[in-house]
């Protein structure tokens, strides 16, 4: 896509279980761990943090937060930047579906304007959506203190109703274009539902057939 050329469409695409195989935001944070190991002692509060979460006086999104507060609260910009900027290269090298990459250059080069809308934090994923090539990364922000991480999120969770709200924030901005979303995940589809082409990744035998009687296309990435 150039600058003279409109997108023919937009391609949103999820990254934790659709782009990558699994989840990025716990091996991000256990590799920051691991390379800040004086704050191990801090993980002896995370228990506290669970049982927030647990008992409803924390969301998903402010367990997410509250994690990264509790662990990483003051570390420096350059040192978190750094360790995403390895994080990032080491999930394209290692933590991608290779289809589902394909996928996502077969929509650039096609022309298409491609979104990563993703739930997990700006610490890292702006990074991984700028390596695979994609025009814009959507994702949670996470709050700073000046050059010191803070860690509690900036916004909303990017997530359910959220990720919907967002998808029409996008339509305003590139109206007329039609949306191929795609999702793994039950949340996912709260968004996928309002588009006119979704693709769901690795659904159960079980989820499949509804999924199917829906118009979702089923794909299986490895």
């Amino acid at each position: 896509m150039t600058g003279s050329t409109p997108p023919r469409r937009l391609a949103v695409f999820d990254l934790d279980g659709t782009l990558s195989r699994a989840d990025t935001f716990f091996p991000f944070v256990t590799g920051l761990l691991l390379a800040q190991p004086a704050r191990w002692i801090r993980a002896v509060l995370l228990p506290l943090d669970l049982l927030l979460y647990l008992v409803g006086r924390l969301d998903r999104g402010g367990l997410k937060g509250a994690i990264l507060h509790t662990l990483f609260d003051g570390l420096p910009r350059a040192t978190v930047d750094a360790w995403a900027a390895k994080f990032a290269a080491g999930a394209l090298r290692e933590r991608m579906h290779a289809e589902g990459v394909a996928a996502l250059h077969r929509h650039v080069r096609a022309g298409d304007h491609v979104v990563v809308l993703s739930a997990s934090p700006d610490l890292y994923v702006p990074e991984i959506g700028r390596l695979l090539g994609a025009h814009e990364t959507i994702c949670t922000p996470v709050r700073w203190n000046g050059d010191r991480l803070d860690g509690r999120l900036a916004g909303p969770n990017r997530r359910d109703h959220e990720k919907a709200r967002v998808l029409q924030a996008l339509r305003a901005a590139h109206p007329g274009l039609s949306v191929i979303a795609y999702g793994n995940s039950p949340p996912d589809l709260v968004h996928m539902a309002q588009c006119e082409e979704s693709v769901y990744v690795n659904a159960t035998g079980a989820e499949a057939a509804g999924l199917a009687a829906r118009g979702i296309r089923v794909v299986r990435w490895h």
